[in-house]
């Protein structure tokens, strides 16, 4: 219970002093300043010596200021502009003018300054500084008209302004203050002696300026003569000089001209002779090539005569000796043939006899010994039967193959000259072919028939 005691009591202890803190923290704008009193503070002054002061400044934001103990005030920083009219003054020649001018004034940015415009115009406010700064700038205006002529004052108008800065900046110092900005608007007079200077120089200024046009005409009239004269001189001597030049460019150029003629003469001689040159030399390389071409021709020429007997060889006569050697092969086994029926039928009548002689003496050793003779003479018969099977079965291959070109009408030949021969070349080569053929699906072998015909068999010998 006492430790709740003691935070709620903490808590409003708290919140009291945020509440008198917030009631105590003065702002102001960066235009403004804090005048705080109640505590002491020190003042730089320009000498090097410090013031001990009442109270403090804060220029701008913001500070807590002690209940009870401080008070605040609000000073203000911003420019304040004052309106200035002198409506009699004695000029340095005795002349009497008004003068109107315009300034800004505000508090310094010095801190010392600062101090002592807060001690001279805390309580009258902008107002105040206003009307002192106006009766501070009216007399130093006063006296520098006073110093001043009309002419130099309405002349030089930046020369008087600088002349009242550079006067009432001391008092402006001691007060507080800046004179930021000041300049003469007018200055009239009741007599009209600024108009009368006016005339008087509007009157000089239109004799000067006669004068003036006139020496400007004078002179420009000479001038003008001078210039012509001058540019007369200058055209002759242009027309003379360009004169020169079109004659020395008349003579540069025939000169140029003859040498680009001379030039042009020896390159159209070079040219005939290079061209003479290549044309030598093309005939020559025509002739050359023409030449290469005759000999390549000869060559091919040969080379096709050749061709044409190795192609006329291998179409015509090969063939022609195949089919020549087959019909020898063929007479021959024809031969053959009849000379092995012949035996066949020699050795058949030869074994009858014997079997009928002998068929009383011997009837087993006879039947033996005449179906050993038959066998060796079916075994012969065989061979023989063999060979001519093969035999008969050539010309019927060789009419299967050359029967489908039998069956054609015509055949057209593109592009080739030797299309027929190449086709009787082609069905010869099948043709001398069929040897392998019939070696490769029987086992055997034309010429070994041959060669057995050429050679008789052992039983004949013994016959004989």
């Amino acid at each position: 219970m006492v430790l709740t005691y003691s935070l709620i009591a903490a808590a409003v202890v708290i919140i009291a002093v945020a509440v008198v803190w917030v009631l105590n923290y003065r702002k102001v704008g960066p235009n403004q300043v804090l005048v705080i009193s109640g505590r002491h503070s020190a003042v730089a002054e320009p000498d090097g010596r410090s013031r001990r002061v009442g109270y403090r400044l804060q220029v701008g934001g913001g500070t807590f200021v002690l209940p009870f103990l401080e008070t605040v005030e609000v000073f203000p920083l911003e420019v304040l502009s004052v309106s200035l009219r002198c409506p009699e003054v004695l000029t340095a020649h005795g002349v009497l003018i008004a003068a109107e001018a315009q300034g800004q004034v505000k508090a310094s940015a010095e801190e010392y300054q600062m101090h002592r415009a807060v001690e001279n115009f805390l309580s009258k406010g902008a107002s105040g500084m206003t009307y002192v700064a106006q009766e501070v700038i009216e007399g130093h205006m006063r006296a520098i008209l006073g110093s001043m002529s009309v002419e130099d004052i309405y002349g030089q108008r930046e020369v008087f302004a600088s002349s009242v800065r550079q006067a009432a900046k001391a008092d402006f110092e001691r007060l507080g203050l800046e004179l930021i900005s000041f300049s003469l608007k007018d200055i009239t007079d009741a007599q009209d002696y600024i108009t009368s200077l006016g005339a008087r120089r509007i009157a000089e200024v239109k004799r000067d300026a006669i004068i003036a046009q006139a020496e400007t005409e004078r002179d420009a009239a000479i001038r003008a003569a001078g210039y012509r004269k001058e540019g007369d001189v200058a055209k002759l001597q242009a027309e003379a000089e360009l004169a020169k030049a079109t004659r020395d460019f008349e003579i540069q150029r025939a000169e140029f001209q003859a040498s680009v003629n001379v030039r042009r003469a020896e390159a159209d001689v070079a040219y005939d002779l290079e061209r003479a040159k290549l044309s030598d030399e093309l005939k020559r390389q025509e002739y050359q090539v023409r030449l290469t071409e005759k000999e390549l021709s000869a060559k091919i020429e040969k080379k096709e005569i050749e061709r044409r007997e190795l192609e006329l060889e291998s179409t015509v006569k090969r063939p022609a000796e195949a089919m020549l050697h087959q019909k020898k092969l063929e007479a021959d086994a024809e031969a053959y043939r009849k000379e092995l029926e012949a035996k066949g039928r020699a050795a058949g009548v030869k074994l009858e006899g014997l079997a009928q002689a002998e068929a009383v003496k011997a009837a087993g050793e006879a039947e033996a010994a005449a179906m050993r003779e038959k066998a060796s003479a079916w075994r012969e018969y065989s061979d023989a039967g063999l060979k001519e099977e093969v035999i008969k079965i050539l010309p019927e291959l060789a009419r299967a193959v050359s029967e489908p070109l039998s069956k054609v009408d015509k055949i057209i030949m593109v592009g080739d000259a030797d299309g027929a021969p190449k086709i009787t070349g082609q069905v010869a080569s099948v043709l001398a072919q069929l040897p392998a053929v019939v070696e490769n699906l029987t086992g055997v072998r034309i010429q070994d028939l041959v060669n057995r015909q050429k050679t008789p068999p052992e039983s004949a010998k013994d016959d004989k």
